[in-house]
């Protein structure tokens, strides 16, 4: 039966007091986790000596934000949340809406003309050098991680292997790329698909010894062929150069017709009597990021309709229904290891052509596990929700070095950027509390009789679709 309180909208009898109780809990909570992080700081004096800075200020706002977040959660979401449920389940309405306004119908198209129009639009509003900063790290960043999601998600979102190492395919791309234009001087539009050939012959090779390996096993040896490959980078130094890393990498052009590099007769700007500006080399990436992860979704939603498809998504529910069905499973692993791997191949080596650096540090197993959170928290198989997280996640942290106003509440020692890990990290957590199965809880099946419909997330397994 409900609770008489929660129907009428008052707050149940002694919720103040629960909320009270709990809010002490976490600040004390809070203060233990905090009291190394935040309030005890090592520092250097000018005799180059180890000393600990000490900032109760700062971690007293940091214990009263939890406290005052877990009271509020208590008192007022928490039973405003449940009035909601329990309004839906006395009017019989469904966990998804049948009808979809104009907005859910053409999200796509919507979404794909903002990013169409993006860099005009900021260029036009901030002029070429001004735009710089919100093409590249709010446009090019967040659509490489995009991209890479989209990659694993074949892997982890439809085929469900665990891959903890996907960013060793990246890495290969990139060293595939940095390699080939030092020496042999090939072109970007060349080595593009050469690079994602690469990757996906590795996870050809990744995929044999893990054939009869599933859940923690699978992931503890994808962790360590990760680590493998960004131990050889480092290592093999004749021809990686190791932790130096290798620069001067050639930048993409546009066919061929139209150079960026500044000393070249065909420059981009002199062409067109622009002034010199790096500018337009980044607008140009970010078209040609955007086409690609264009061709990784239109792939994607290909291959799921074809039997390779199917039997991703049958490997997924169950391997042993799977091949009792006939479906062959080492293939079906093997071209979910492949195809997802070419498309980390095919990020690695854009991510090469437009920093024209690449050293063993971009590849540590940080970036695998925050493209794994990206597909998890956007749900596992749903394009659109993984975009968004990545969006929020990747968006969210490079926002962080534009919140120079938090110093005014924090102190002016107080550095955003230092944080964002532990933001992403409270983040994820509160997404995974209010949106276990991902910010796209619904699904729509490949495969239906006469009429597709969604099918809410409640119905599936958790984080599958």
């Amino acid at each position: 039966m409900a609770n008489p309180s929660i129907a009428e909208g008052k707050p149940a009898p002694g919720l103040v007091q629960k909320g009270l109780t709990e809010a002490f809990f976490a600040a004390l909570i809070s203060f233990g986790m905090f009291v190394l992080y935040v309030g005890l700081k090592t520092d250097q004096n000018i005799s180059n000596e180890l000393i600990i800075v000490q900032r109760w200020g700062l971690l007293a706002i940091f214990v009263a934000v939890a406290a005052v977040g877990r009271f509020v959660m208590i008192v007022f979401i928490g039973p405003h949340i449940d009035r909601r449920k329990l309004a839906k389940a006395k009017s019989g309405e469904l966990d998804i809406s049948t009808e979809k306004s104009f907005f859910h119908r053409h999200f796509l198209k919507i979404a794909l003309i903002a990013l169409l129009l993006y860099p005009v639009f900021v260029t036009t509003m901030l002029g070429p050098q001004g735009a710089l900063k919100w093409v590249d790290n709010f446009g090019i960043q967040i659509l490489i991680y995009v991209m890479l999601a989209w990659g694993l998600n074949i892997v982890v979102g439809l085929a469900g292997l665990l891959d903890l190492g996907y960013v060793a395919f990246y890495a290969v791309g990139a060293y595939s790329y940095a390699l080939l234009s030092s020496h042999f001087g090939l072109s970007f539009w060349l080595l593009l698909p050469l690079s994602g050939i690469l990757a996906a012959f590795w996870g050809i090779i990744l995929g044999f010894p893990v054939l009869r390996l599933r859940g923690d096993y699978l992931a503890i040896v994808t962790l360590a062929f990760g680590e493998i490959i960004r131990l050889v980078l480092i290592n093999w130094t004749d021809v990686t150069k190791g932790t130096f890393g290798i620069s001067g990498i050639a930048k993409a052009s546009i066919f061929g017709i139209w150079s960026f590099d500044v000393g070249a007769a065909n420059n981009f700007a002199k062409s067109f009597g622009l002034p010199m500006s790096s500018a337009y080399y980044k607008i140009f990436l970010f078209y040609v990021i955007l086409a690609l992860c264009m061709l990784t979704a239109y792939v994607t939603i290909r291959l799921r309709r074809m039997p390779i498809g199917r039997a991703w998504e049958a490997l997924r529910e169950d391997e042993i229904a799977c091949r009792s069905l006939g479906i062959n499973t080492v293939t079906t692993k093997l071209t979910a290891f492949a195809t997802g791997a070419m498309f980390g191949g095919f990020a690695g080596s854009f991510f090469a052509a437009r920093q024209g650096f690449v050293s063993p540090e971009s590849f540590v197993f940080l970036e695998s596990a925050v493209i794994l959170a990206i597909v998890v928290l956007g749900g596992m198989g749903s394009l659109t929700g993984i975009a968004i997280a990545a969006i929020v996640m990747v968006g969210g942290t490079e926002a962080l070095r534009e919140m120079s106003f938090l110093k005014m509440i924090f102190g002016p020692d107080f550095t955003p950027e230092l944080y964002r890990m532990l933001l992403f990290g409270l983040a994820m957590v509160v997404v995974m509390l209010f949106k276990p199965r991902g910010f796209v809880g619904s699904r729509e099946p490949t495969a239906f009789l006469k009429m597709r419909k969604a099918v809410s997330g409640s119905f599936t397994k958790e984080g599958h679709g």
